[in-house]
């Protein structure tokens, strides 16, 4: 008998170790927070679980992995004296510093890795700088070996965010209101082309369609969708601007983060100051957006959010109100329903 209670309690703990993925969030550090911190998280039921400081480090306001998880990536947003750091995952779910270079600009505020190039690139928002670095084996970073700089006489850049895709390269500049297309040139990214947005909507995020055929850019000051349609030689025109407030909305917003669905059905945007995530339904067809649901985050001013890998729960970090907010979402019908809040350290930044 007590063999048969020993084999179901071995079970029973595999399978719950099983359902368990690692959530790693990166803060803003102060009072509350002292870096990245790691949680348990369910796939099953959504729920967050051991929370525990992952590594000590200022402001890690962004991170990203390695695609095989051995390495994480993340950026110290520490005015003049930033830095993006490389680290390895321990079996603890713990992380181990590996080194650091400048971001070559203050404010860094995205990393994103194109691990086909061995390419790494960071956006600096104070700076108006956009640094690429080479990633070794070993998950080090070299120091930058080409930084764009966007600032113009008379005309400030804000860097926001960037994103490899093929061949390009592309930046968000919520300053100077475009989306720069670089393309890769030999081993260096040259400039092919600015795609400019409405003056003052200020370019935040953005997705990019698995064929390439869209890009979804949301516009952080004036809280819009613009959707971006690739037409002959890799040139992208606007066909349409959506707002991402309920109708009847009248306070002050500012966008943050959007993310397209795994089937790519759906969109979702994150609302600081009306407080909601916005979904849209997508027309696979011609790209355009439908909106469908404005749900509240049960905080204030989410920053960052993301979307389980089974596409099951889609998780708010709620910045001010230091929470994050777990949501089930409707597969079907892409809309969300409330599941729980949690307290959490200043978070910014969530990533499975």
């Amino acid at each position: 008998m007590k063999t048969i209670y020993f084999t179901l309690f071995i079970c029973c703990s595999f399978f719950i170790n099983a359902q368990n993925i690692p959530l790693y969030v990166g803060t803003y550090t102060g009072e509350n927070s002292d870096g990245i911190y790691y949680y348990n998280f369910n796939t099953l039921t959504g729920e967050l679980t051991n929370k525990k400081l992952a590594v000590k480090t200022d402001n890690p306001s962004f991170i990203t992995f390695s695609s095989d998880k051995k390495y994480l990536y993340a950026v110290n947003e520490n005015g003049e004296n930033s830095f993006v750091k490389s680290y390895v995952v321990n079996p603890d779910g713990t992380l181990a510093f590996i080194n650091k270079v400048s971001t070559n600009g203050n404010g860094p505020c995205h990393v994103q890795l194109n691990e086909a190039n061995n390419k790494l690139v960071v956006s600096n928002y104070g700076g108006g700088t956009i640094s690429i670095y080479a990633i070794n084996k070993s998950g080090s970073i070299n120091e930058a070996n080409q930084v764009f700089d966007h600032n113009i006489e008379g005309k400030i850049s804000h860097a926001h965010s960037s994103k490899f895709f093929k061949n390009n390269l592309f930046v968000a500049d919520l300053g100077r209101d475009f989306l720069a297309q670089y393309v890769l040139n030999g081993k260096d990214y040259i400039l092919k082309e600015n795609h400019t947005m409405a003056d003052g909507a200020g370019p935040r995020h953005f997705e990019i369609s698995k064929n390439g055929a869209f890009i979804y850019l949301i516009n952080e000051l004036n809280s819009t969708v613009s959707v971006l349609q690739k037409k002959e030689k890799d040139k992208y025109i606007t066909i349409e601007s959506v707002s991402t407030l309920s109708n009847d909305f009248t306070g002050k917003n500012q966008c943050a983060d959007i993310h397209l669905s795994a089937d790519e059905k759906f969109l979702y945007g994150s609302n600081r100051g009306e407080n909601s995530i916005v979904v849209f339904k997508r027309n696979a067809k011609n790209g355009q957006l439908e909106k469908i649901q404005n749900m509240s985050v049960n905080g204030d001013w989410p920053r960052n959010f993301t979307l389980s890998p089974n596409g099951n729960f889609l998780l708010v970090a709620n910045q001010r109100s230091e929470n994050i907010s777990v949501y089930t979402i409707d597969k079907i019908a892409g809309t969300l329903t409330f599941s729980y809040s949690l307290e959490a350290p200043t978070p910014v930044c969530l990533l499975f």
